[in-house]
């Protein structure tokens, strides 16, 4: 059924036709039937009226009223700001519908929007403000207190709680801005880490973010046909999905806030940290059918005492991502959790694809335990040895892809960009793993790096800061287990002779220079050279804390 299902949607002539085309100077397979031009949703949006698409705590915000707010910024950041196509629009805060609307109103004028992270300490920020140059940045009061100890200029400042609310109660009734883009054109920076210590912008194309977008309707009319369920993608979704994760992850912009422009779903969010009790509270009022959770956050959930106090039965899908969880793990929260003996899914995805990769349903998580699941659709994947050929089934090398969802690049950086993806197109992950059954099983993440509560944190970064302290020779960090964060942040730093620099002075060395969950929590303070290789590189499998 589900193969006569997937042939009926993306066979000639179905909704979501699957041909191949020439993508970039690659060909390699689409959906035919798809939008050229991220903003162009919006003005689509209005069909959905008075329906709930941002809900927060204590606000509600129709899809009407939305396009009428992202019409009245996109207007002003034109007239006032000139903003045009190819500018960058930089946003730092924290989670809000004010968030999500300039993103939408940069998308209206063709400019890129550029996701900082909002955990950056200052001189963070500042490495992230001069890469791209923006011509705006639209900051909560918190982050605009660290934009001005950051020292940046040359943008024009406008803030979540004031300038945006001020804008677009001045500019109501604005006619919407539409720009003239090609689906490859630029349209969105998100940041990733990269194992040379400095964040990366990861710059994904129109095309990457409609293609995710196709993926999401695709998912709901494959749903709609396994239930033998007409589907038609005029008629608005009635699932409200949990947003959670920092918008400025693929997680939460491109594959939840953004579709669900597309689907007429409602996004229910959080905002400040993660409380058990707050988000269960929420899931319970608003009815909330899906959710996209990191480990950590399952984590609390499986710690916390009263959970069943709060009617979860509406949550009909649960899905793990963001960080590898094990099939122990997967046990336990489904144990505790109804929602997620049905409903749990898992994935696996990185910034640079903009989507998941691979996913494992619930039958393929009980049936192999450890599977990540096959690739989605227009996904090629492809495992491969350190000369980039083919290795056979059930043979460990690095993990290759080619998608529409592939990035363009890395934001003014040509040779990264150069030694992640192949002149034939293929994204090479710097994970490894292997394909057994056409499903794949992730056997190692990209060799140093430490997943810290959904979080990717590189080791380069945090020893080069280590290492401008003038009582350091040398340092390492590693990921240690820890059982709520899944990794936790070691460091073990070589003295000069003579340094006297203590563990309380090297972690608030640590904490001007790096964002929070960056800084080492656990300790260990030498005099002891560390273990190299013959080719002067430090043997981390021999550094112990």
């Amino acid at each position: 059924m589900l193969q006569m299902a997937v042939s009926q949607l993306t066979g000639p002539g179905g909704r979501f036709e699957i041909v191949e085309e020439d993508v970039r100077g690659n060909r390699m397979q689409v959906m035919r039937n798809r939008d050229r031009r991220i903003g162009d949703l919006v003005a689509a949006s209005r069909q959905w009226g008075d329906r709930d698409y941002l809900v927060t705590a204590d606000r509600r915000l129709s899809f009407s009223a939305h396009a009428d707010a992202v019409a009245a910024l996109a207007t002003v950041l034109r007239d006032e700001h000139g903003v045009k196509k190819g500018d960058r629009v930089a946003l730092l805060a924290a989670n809000s519908p004010e968030w999500i609307i300039t993103f939408w109103a940069a998308q209206c004028l063709g400019a890129i929007a550029v996701g900082l992270n909002s955990w950056w300490t200052p001189p963070e920020i500042a490495y992230g403000v001069n890469l791209v140059q923006p011509k705006v940045i639209v900051a909560d009061a918190k982050r605009a207190e660290l934009l001005e100890r950051a020292g940046v200029s040359g943008f024009d400042l406008l803030t979540t709680e004031q300038d945006v609310p001020r804008i677009v109660a001045a500019a109501s009734g604005a006619e919407l801005p539409s720009a003239d883009v090609e689906e490859d054109d630029p349209a969105v920076i998100l940041f990733t880490s990269g194992t040379s210590g400095r964040p990366k912008g990861a710059l994904h194309s129109h095309r990457n973010v409609l293609a995710v977008v196709d993926y999401h309707r695709y998912s709901d009319a494959l749903v709609a046909a396994m239930q033998q369920r007409p589907y038609d993608d005029s008629v608005p979704n009635d699932n409200r999905y949990l947003l959670t994760s920092p918008l400025f992850h693929i997680a939460s912009l491109h594959n939840l806030a953004v579709p669900r422009l597309a689907t007429g779903s409602a996004a229910v969010m959080t905002e400040g940290g993660f409380d058990v009790d707050k988000v269960f509270t929420l899931i319970e009022r608003e009815r909330v059918t899906n959710w996209g959770a990191v480990p950590t956050m399952a984590s609390r959930m499986l710690e916390h005492e009263n959970t069943d106090k709060y009617d979860l039965g509406s949550l009909t899908a649960f899905a793990l991502a963001s960080a590898p969880s094990s099939p122990e793990f997967k046990q336990r929260l489904q144990a505790k959790f109804p929602f997620a003996r049905q409903a749990l899914v898992d994935s696996y995805g990185l910034t640079e694809c903009s989507t998941a990769i691979a996913m494992a349903t619930a039958p393929e998580i009980e049936a192999f335990p450890g599977t990540l699941g096959s690739p989605i659709i227009t996904v090629s994947m492809e495992i491969r040895d350190p000369f980039g050929e083919r290795v056979p089934d059930g043979t460990e090398g690095e993990i290759c892809v080619r998608s529409p969802y592939v990035m363009l690049g890395y934001w003014e950086d040509p040779a990264a960009t150069d030694a992640a993806i192949t002149p034939e197109g293929w994204l090479r992950t710097g994970d490894y793993g292997a394909i057994e059954n056409g499903r794949l099983r992730l056997t190692g993440r990209r060799s140093d790096l430490i997943l810290r509560g959904g979080e990717n944190v590189y080791p380069t970064e945090i020893e080069q800061c280590l290492d401008e302290h003038p009582g350091v020779v040398e340092s390492a960090v590693i990921g240690v287990d820890h059982e709520d964060l899944g990794q936790e942040i070691a460091a073990v730093v070589v003295l000069r002779p003579g340094s006297t620099i203590t563990e309380d002075e090297l972690r608030a060395f640590c904490a001007e220079r790096l964002a929070y969950y960056k800084v080492p929590t656990v300790w260990r303070i030498t005099q002891d050279l560390l273990p190299r290789n013959a080719t002067g590189k430090i043997v981390r499998r021999s550094i112990t804390v």
